[in-house]
């Protein structure tokens, strides 16, 4: 089986290592610290070969060239955020696959947050790496694309198998429950995940990753084709509007 390391990284984010015994592979998950990160591998006797970006963004690819120089491993990146993202080799696109060993990973688009970010998708393993593109109970700012590109995205995700395994980027989850209980006050599920989710933290736990079946009933920005969401929000009907309106509420909360 797959082996996941998962650690923190500078002041919100979160690190990751996915490790292959089978064929000694080991692929970062973007890069945000890259001493964090060789530190992280040597503890573990893992030689890093890959690294997997999902964006451009300095908090996720910043880690890139002084990772490939100690281990001359292979850098993927989204094409469309390929010319921001230091050191790349392979460019790659939705729809595509790529390979840690025998393990494959579907590349998803899910711009938004940037135009060209990318989910990558192990379905036999049941997780998904989605950068900053879906948090745990939120979704990442839309700094570069437009609402209809980013319920597209959204769209993309929710179609996975519902027992995926989402990794985002980010401890977030605390902030993003108060705002998806403003939104959705009425979800009973919602508030019983907001409960955990305050637990964990007062005992210094992560909340990341989270099941996409719990997302799917919870997270308010997944839900902006629920009919008594969309009507809470005064767009009966339409789920685009629905998350546009959300997303312009939570980047004012």
């Amino acid at each position: 089986m797959l082996e996941i390391h998962q650690f923190p990284c500078l002041s919100d984010n979160y690190g990751y290592l996915l490790h292959d015994p089978d064929s000694g592979e080991t692929a970062c998950i973007d890069t945000p610290d890259a001493a964090a990160y060789l530190h992280a591998a040597q503890e573990r006797e893992w030689q890093i070969t890959q690294i997997w970006n999902t964006h451009w963004h300095p908090d996720h690819a910043g880690g890139n060239e002084a990772i490939k120089a100690a281990t001359g491993c292979t850098v993927l990146a989204p094409e469309i955020d390929a010319e921001r993202i230091p050191a790349v080799d392979r460019i790659v696109k939705h729809g595509e696959t790529v390979w840690l060993g025998e393990w494959d990973a579907a590349v998803i688009g899910v711009g938004g947050h940037t135009n060209g970010h990318v989910a990558y998708h192990l379905p036999d393993a049941e997780m998904a790496f989605v950068g900053d593109a879906l948090f745990a109970l939120g979704c990442g700012r839309m700094f570069e694309g437009t609402a209809p590109q980013f319920w597209t995205s959204l769209t993309r995700l929710k179609a996975l198998p519902p027992a995926t395994m989402l990794y985002c980027a980010h401890e977030y989850t605390a902030s993003n429950a108060r705002f998806a209980l403003h939104a959705d006050p009425d979800n009973a599920e919602l508030q019983t995940y907001a409960e955990e989710i305050r637990h964990r933290r007062d005992a210094g736990q992560p909340t990341v990753p989270s099941k996409l079946l719990r997302e799917l009933k919870t997270n308010p920005f997944l839900r902006a084709d629920n009919p008594e969401l969309q009507a809470r929000w005064g767009h009966p009907g339409d789920a685009v509007a629905t998350f546009a309106a959300l997303r312009a509420a939570k980047d004012t909360f």
